[in-house]
């Protein structure tokens, strides 16, 4: 296991140090406004009187009120945003990066997800609700705005601010990658148990992608590219 006596921390480490209590009700206040609502996603595949504008508005204004919460903790707590990954240094290079693993990330999860539904795991109900996919060019900018909002939202909250205060609370970056990717699997839940598991493991890549690079941007564009795939390519093409 990786702890923080062997392994460089998640964040940059600058700013005012909160006690490790203090980190715990912050972070369990966090979790108290996002978890329950992202547990819903495995009864909301029944639900077929939702839109996409409904719920692409719904998930906009979530994810921008969950990352402006974010940043009110930092200012508090007067912490640079680069303890959370926001900084463009060398962001043409974590662009391409994440355009080259983008790639290669496709094919491999693609594999697991095929290999987990082979031994059993349920795969997404067939055909998908309506509200999971965009219908005309209208819909379809919506779409395109809506991948770009939680791109960059959910790689803020669950490896920029999650693996933070995860990382202080456990005192091991392995418990927070693994927790952060927990967490983030549980909104897929319409994706059927293949899915939340390949989506735990993406979730994860996307955290080591992030330690490594110090940036929220290359798990962004890879995150955004996924996104784009699956809500705005595939629809459009009728390939979903």
């Amino acid at each position: 296991m990786v702890t923080r006596a062997n392994a460089p921390t998640v964040g940059a480490g600058t700013g005012p140090q909160l006690s490790w209590r203090e980190q715990l009700l912050e972070v369990a206040v966090f979790l108290f406004l996002i978890v329950p609502s992202m547990v819903f996603s495995f009864f909301v595949v029944q639900q077929t009187r939702l839109s996409f504008v409904l719920v692409a508005l719904s998930t906009i204004f979530r994810d921008l009120g969950l990352v402006a919460l974010i940043l009110f903790f930092l200012w508090r707590n007067r912490e640079p945003l680069t303890n959370i990954g926001w900084t463009l240094r060398n962001v043409w290079t974590d662009v391409s990066l994440g355009v080259g693993l983008f790639i290669s990330t496709f094919f491999a999860l693609g594999w697991l997800e095929s290999v987990l539904r082979a031994i059993g795991l349920s795969a997404p109900a067939a055909p998908l609700p309506s509200f999971l996919s965009p219908a005309g060019p209208i819909q379809a900018l919506l779409a395109f705005v809506l991948v770009v909002v939680v791109a960059t939202a959910e790689e803020t909250i669950f490896r920029g601010y999650l693996l933070l205060r995860l990382e202080a609370v456990s005192q091991s970056t392995t418990v927070a990658v693994i927790l952060s990717a927990v967490i983030f699997s549980l909104g897929h839940g319409y994706e059927g148990g293949a899915g939340v598991v390949t989506v735990g493991v993406m979730g994860v890549i996307f955290a080591l992608v992030y330690i490594w690079r110090r940036s929220l941007v290359a798990p962004i564009t890879m995150h955004f590219l996924q996104d784009f795939l699956a809500i705005v390519l595939l629809p459009l093409l009728g390939l979903r």
